[in-house]
């Protein structure tokens, strides 16, 4: 079934994602390219054009910095493909903002929507304190202090003890590599693979 899901995957040009499959890595990549580009940490609500909306890439929050990475990297964008979900399943979504109806210029900088969207695409793994599972180009979710949700995503370069991965990530300074994998309680673990990468290429191209 998987050799089936892959042929279909890179037959079809329309969802064409070159070497997703094999280079999930390339998340990592596109997340390392935002260090030192994006150094404000900035969590205002801003307009944004549609699809394909971003906030200047000197600022953002941890979101941005998966959202820049998937439409980098692999060519999807997250604001599309949460807006396209959540219009068709609003209900799925955290009901934690009040909102009656999408709002594409926020949903997709929001932790728990992310979430939400990649566990409906098939991509959330158990969470563990083993750091054996946690690959380059996976996404990671925490709780910060104060019930703060926040995103990043692994490295494929380890810690100073070589016992874990780093992490990319937005926390307060701008995108960064850093030793934070345990730090802080872990939410959510997500890989996205060919499947999953299949669903998101149909809600976000």
């Amino acid at each position: 079934m998987r050799t089936l899901i892959a042929l279909l995957f890179f037959a079809l040009p329309v969802l064409a994602l070159p070497v997703v499959a094999a280079e999930p890595s390339q998340l990592t990549t596109a997340a390392r390219t935002q260090v030192g580009v994006t150094t404000i940490y900035d969590p205002g609500y801003v307009r944004l054009a549609f699809p394909g909306g971003d906030i200047a890439r000197d600022r953002g929050v941890c979101t941005d910095v998966v959202i820049r990475a998937l439409r980098d990297g692999w060519g999807i964008d997250l604001q599309l493909a949460v807006n396209r979900d959540m219009t068709s399943a609003f209900s799925a979504y955290p009901d934690l903002w009040g909102l009656a109806s999408p709002d594409r210029n926020i949903d997709h900088r929001r932790v728990p929507n992310l979430q939400t969207l990649f566990t409906r695409v098939g991509a959330a793994l158990p969470v563990t304190d083993d750091p054996t599972p946690y690959l380059p180009g996976d996404i990671v979710t925490w709780s910060l202090p104060g019930n703060l949700a926040h995103i990043g995503i692994v490295s494929d370069q380890m810690s100073t003890d070589r016992s874990h991965p780093l992490i990319l990530h937005n926390i307060g300074a701008g995108a960064r590599e850093e030793d934070i994998l345990f730090a802080f309680p872990i939410t959510g673990h997500y890989r996205i693979d060919v499947a999953a990468a299949v669903r998101l290429a149909v809600l976000g191209r």
